[in-house]
């Protein structure tokens, strides 16, 4: 099973606070834990808000394009993490012993076509040949 970890954002990051060499040492020697162990498939943090643009779509042919920053949302996302473990409760393990003193996580099973109950077999065929060609680039 793949897992999504959703790093939450703060004040500080949105303000364009960068981590400290030591933050970024301690990140770093835990995502080697995490590759070594074959759990991680990828892991990014990411830019403030005010880099990023929302699309809204509301049943129209045209959608609706909004810049940031998003001030007015409570929760933003910082990073992720693409963690594949047996179940959650290996995730779970794994991720207390992320080095954050401060903040919170969120984790995600990732959907899998066999939980779409409209999956045809034409379906799924094509999204495999696509997630090869993606794997592919």
């Amino acid at each position: 099973m793949r897992f999504m970890v959703i790093v939450k954002s703060n004040d500080e990051v949105e303000a364009g606070a960068q981590p400290s060499a030591e933050d970024l040492q301690e990140m770093g020697k835990f995502n080697e834990e995490l590759v070594k162990a074959g759990v991680m498939l990828a892991g990014e943090g990411l830019v403030n808000s005010a880099d990023g643009a929302r699309i809204q779509y509301n049943g129209t042919a045209e959608a609706r394009v909004i810049d940031g920053p998003f001030a007015e949302t409570k929760e933003l996302v910082a990073g992720f993490w693409i963690l594949q473990a047996k179940d959650k409760a290996e995730v779970v393990e794994w991720m207390k012993r992320a080095p954050f003193r401060e903040g919170e996580i969120e984790i995600r099973r990732v959907a899998e076509m066999e939980d779409f109950d409209h999956a045809t077999p034409e379906i799924v065929e094509h999204e495999q040949k696509l997630r090869k060609q993606a794997e592919g680039n």
